[in-house]
């Protein structure tokens, strides 16, 4: 079903959030975006760059 808003969906990963019900009705199309997207930009640390912190500060053990 196209066009169809899976709210209980939206509801349940919401309420995992910790967002509240009323609240989430509260929310604005842009912001449940904001909420539930991932960030942009940076991605996460991978293996070589981890290898580059541990050489660059190494734990001395």
């Amino acid at each position: 079903m196209t066009g169809v808003t899976p709210w209980d969906e939206m509801l349940r990963l919401a309420a995992a959030m910790g967002v509240a019900p009323e609240a989430f009705w509260r929310l604005s199309l842009k912001e449940w975006r904001m909420l539930t997207q991932a960030p942009r930009g940076t991605a996460p640390l991978g293996r070589d760059g981890l290898a580059r912190l541990m050489e660059g500060w190494p734990d001395g053990g």
